[in-house]
């Protein structure tokens, strides 16, 4: 069995990591210092690399390489070449337990937790315990954590991980160090995904790719995956093979349907639906597309100064399109449109007609002619 790509490059050292710099930066120096704690909270969104820095943090603090040679130590980065930093790689160590809280939420688990803690490690210096989708837990195994998780044994680590912060209970948040994962911006996942295809000599265009990061929606696995999924029927990507596979629509097809609003072609916006829908694409995540486009029109129609923050989402060529769109655009017309996009894309979700509700939105908005 092949394996997946979004394993095969997931990072082994900060220095691979992408994005998440400050937290990168904190927590290497703490390395560096020989000052990790023994509790950690990552929240944020999914792919963001939680899981991953989870790992990271248990291979530095049993990285034998890193116990033995100072000099070494003092660069904050894992070995990956010791038994330990393997095992944990290929997980087979015996010391760093990942929990799925989603499928062990209850008390009993987190008793067996707190029996099993106690208990020196096997073979390395730290037991690590990784709880992921850590909101899970019922109140009554937050509770039983609590202690631990306070004063856990001196050979006891913690890290949780949650894409849901704010249903975690503050006695638990309270009791570790919390960094937040963002959204990682779509120019880097850009990145990332043409590094990846020219290591595994997969061909594809830079549209594609542009198509790849934008389906990936801030998370870099879910990037990796989708080039996995392209790219498995052949070793060449086309953007039509891209929104094929993903039921997108490249960027170009969302600033020509952009283009047709803001010339006030309500005859042309309706063509392009119609044209898109028999092509099979999936309406609904266009229409979420073009809300973004047209949020970012209307934020440089009031204020032109905001262009700076797209330079990491979208390329020159993409800015200078949207600016020119933002030059000719009625900024309460395109509120107006935006709202109703708004209510429309909240009844699509649930409707089987979701073509019609886009429609009614642009029928509403949009005069005959011009």
């Amino acid at each position: 069995m092949a394996l997946a790509l979004y394993r095969k490059y997931r990072p082994k050292t900060f220095g691979e990591f992408l994005g998440q710099e400050t937290n990168v930066a904190i927590l290497k120096n703490a390395a560096k210092a020989g000052k990790i704690g023994h509790a950690y909270l990552f929240y944020g969104s999914r792919g963001t690399g939680k899981t991953t820095t989870a790992r990271l943090i248990a291979k530095l603090l049993n990285c034998e390489t890193r116990r033995t040679d100072p000099k070494f130590a003092a660069q904050g980065e894992p070995c990956n070449k010791c038994p330990s930093c393997v095992g944990i790689d290929t997980n087979s160590s015996l010391d760093v337990i990942e929990i799925d809280a989603a499928s062990n939420r209850g008390i009993d688990e987190i008793r067996n937790l707190k029996e099993n803690i106690r208990t020196s490690p096997a073979v390395s210096s730290y037991k690590v315990y990784i709880i992921d989708e850590v909101h899970m837990l019922t109140g009554a195994a937050f509770n039983a954590l609590l202690k631990t998780l306070e004063e856990p044994p001196a050979h006891a680590v913690f890290v949780l991980a949650t894409t849901e912060y704010d249903k975690l209970p503050a006695t638990i948040t309270s009791r570790t160090q919390r960094f937040l994962f963002k959204k990682l911006p779509k120019v880097k996942i850009a990145e990332r995904i043409s590094a990846i295809a020219k290591a595994e000599h997969i061909e594809i265009s830079d549209e594609a790719v542009e198509l790849v990061a934008a389906a990936a929606e801030g998370s870099v696995r879910d990037g990796i995956s989708i080039l996995d999924q392209i790219a498995s029927g052949g070793k060449k990507v086309d953007l039509r093979t891209a929104e094929e596979l993903t039921g997108r629509v490249g960027l170009q097809k969302v600033h020509e349907l952009a283009e047709r609003i803001m010339q006030n072609d309500l005859k042309g916006a309706l063509a392009h639906i119609s044209s898109l829908h028999e092509e099979g694409h999936n309406l609904v995540q266009l229409t979420k597309d073009l809300i973004h486009y047209l949020r970012k029109i209307a934020s440089l129609a009031a204020n032109p100064a905001v262009e700076s923050a797209f330079h990491l989402e979208l390329t020159k060529d993409e800015i200078a399109r949207l600016t020119a769109l933002a030059r000719t655009a009625d900024l309460q017309k395109t509120v107006r449109l935006l709202k109703s996009l708004i209510r429309g894309y909240g009844e699509m979700r649930y409707s089987p007609f979701a073509m019609i509700p886009l429609e009614i939105a642009l029928i509403e908005n949009l005069s005959e002619g011009g």
